[in-house]
């Protein structure tokens, strides 16, 4: 039965979220995709912490063609000086494919 399962769920994850950053006002992160070519979303919501508490600051989402290997996926933003949680989601037919969590300093 565990053969069964696994031989099931061996492509079951075949995009994943790389490193993540903020540069040049704009957050970058790196998605890699070992399926068939996709057109996919890129949600990022960021978080700004605070020295107790941390708040929705922005959403933010831009649409991504995947074909096989790395793509690097560049959202403007203006983020101020700060610690930041960006929820990095890869969403694509009514489903999320992958999603990370980051933290950042800009």
């Amino acid at each position: 039965m565990l053969v069964i399962c696994l031989s099931l769920c061996s492509g079951c994850i075949s995009t994943t979220v790389g490193n993540t950053w903020y540069e040049n006002q704009s957050v970058r992160t790196t998605i890699s995709h070992a399926g068939e070519p996709a057109d996919l979303t890129v949600q990022v919501t960021v978080f700004k912490i605070g020295h107790i508490d941390q708040h929705i600051y922005t959403v933010l989402s831009t649409p991504v063609s995947l074909s096989r290997g790395d793509t690097l996926v560049t959202i403007p933003v203006d983020l101020p000086p700060g610690s930041y949680k960006l929820y990095v989601y890869v969403l694509g037919d009514n489903d999320r494919k992958t999603a990370v969590i980051r933290d950042i300093t800009v």
